[in-house]
């Protein structure tokens, strides 16, 4: 018997998708023996700290261009998740994550009522992949130049090092800008690029050295804009012996900015002995904006130094004082001096005293910042939850403003 044409296209569609169904099994089950061959060790770590704070006169300059600009309390939460997948000694996958929120926020943070915020960062995700005597770090990471003095913070690019046993050559590349990504119209900047070759030497058990070149380019998207070419040659010296540490920092600054040419310098030093510590740094600043030279010292984008409390960002981070670089530190010296007491085993306490002037004077005329006071005692609630009290006082000179300025706050921490 002849069976009708829609019937015998019925069948053949039929069949068909038993075989598309067979076939897509065939996939899931090979997926999953090709997944249990790769299967990789899972590590996982993080950190979380919620803070209460409380500051005064932080917030810059206010309307009548003083920096009476009142009191502010926040409480915020942070959380990060670190997942790494080990495949082998020589090959991980790394991934950080944050999520942050303000209590009482009702954006699209989860800190109001009903939580359930949309806040997801992705901070790291990049292969670790080593061959040989060659470590390659790909993809978006973090990355440290100069203690931070150039460069301290998460990029898009590779490390790669090579390790010669008593002499390590990392060689860094991040993206800073991408005009094809990142169109902001005419005048914004158009291609950031920062490369940084830094080799660590070690010369002996207790002393490292690390002298480091980089170099900086961003290309303007408007015709009436030159490049920007801009270098750093330095070196950090790093010294431990058994009662006393010590570090040093020495950069000098060239090649072009905004057709104005650039000759600047960074000198930094610091120790620690016993109980007793301090460190000072000085920045050069600009004396003459219009004589088409630049003296001040160039900051790349991802310079991050953080110093005092108030001043230079600190273990809060939520603002600095009127006047100061915060953590790019340029224009500025600074000089400090403190102590680290322990009276019982979970139980630290440290003190510091700061002073700070900007290298050149301001707009105003002024340049003297402030001296600083700074306390933060933390107890141990167990190995890995620390509970931090920190107390700042800056009495305030003409650079920052009429009004002293206050932060303090408690911060509880866990890290696994």
């Amino acid at each position: 018997m002849t069976l009708p044409k829609r019937v015998k296209t019925a069948f053949r569609r039929e069949k068909m998708k038993k075989i598309i169904a067979s076939a897509v099994g065939l996939m899931l089950v090979g997926g999953v023996a090709a997944t249990s061959v790769v299967a990789a060790e899972s590590q996982f770590g993080g950190f979380w700290r919620t803070r209460f704070t409380y500051d005064d006169n932080l917030r810059g300059v206010d309307a009548t261009g003083g920096n009476d600009t009142g009191s502010n309390y926040k409480t915020d939460t942070r959380s990060r998740l670190y997942y790494t997948a080990k495949f082998s000694d020589n090959f991980k996958f790394v991934n950080k994550f944050e999520f942050d929120a303000n209590w009482g926020d009702d954006g699209e943070t989860y800190g109001d009522i009903g939580s359930d915020g949309k806040t997801f960062e992705v901070k790291n995700s990049y292969i670790d992949y080593t061959m040989g005597m060659l470590n390659t770090k790909l993809g978006v990471q973090t990355g440290t130049i100069a203690r931070g003095f150039l460069f301290a913070d998460d990029f898009s690019g590779a490390i790669v090092t090579a390790d010669f046993g008593t002499v390590k050559l990392p060689v860094l590349y991040a993206t800073s800008v991408d005009e094809e990504v990142r169109d902001e119209g005419p005048g914004a900047p158009g291609d950031g690029h920062l490369l940084s070759i830094m080799p660590s030497i070690k010369v002996s058990d207790a002393l490292t050295l690390t002298p480091h070149v980089t170099y900086s380019t961003v290309t303007e998207d408007n015709a009436d804009f030159d490049e920007s070419d801009v270098y750093w040659v330095g070196a950090d010296i790093d010294l431990k012996l058994d009662a006393v540490t010590a570090w040093g920092t020495f950069i000098y600054n060239g090649g072009e900015a905004d057709d104005d040419d650039v000759s600047a310098f960074l000198l930094a030093a610091g120790a620690d002995a016993g109980i007793v510590h301090g460190q000072a740094f000085y920045a050069s600043g600009d004396d003459d904006a219009l004589d088409g030279d630049r003296d001040d010292f160039q900051n790349p984008l991802g310079s991050s130094y953080y110093w005092s409390e108030i001043m230079g960002l600190g273990v809060f981070d939520d603002g600095a004082s009127n006047g100061s670089p915060a953590d790019s530190i340029t224009n500025v010296w600074a000089v400090n001096v403190g102590v680290t007491l322990k009276p019982m085993d979970k139980l630290t306490a440290q003190f510091d005293v700061w002073y700070a002037q900007l290298a050149e004077e301001d707009a105003a005329g002024e340049d003297e910042l402030g001296t600083e006071l700074d306390a933060k005692i933390t107890y141990a609630l167990e190995d890995n939850l620390n509970l931090d009290f920190i107390f700042a006082y800056l009495i305030a000179d003409d650079a920052t403003g009429d009004e002293d300025v206050i932060e303090s706050g408690v911060q509880i921490s866990l890290a696994f």
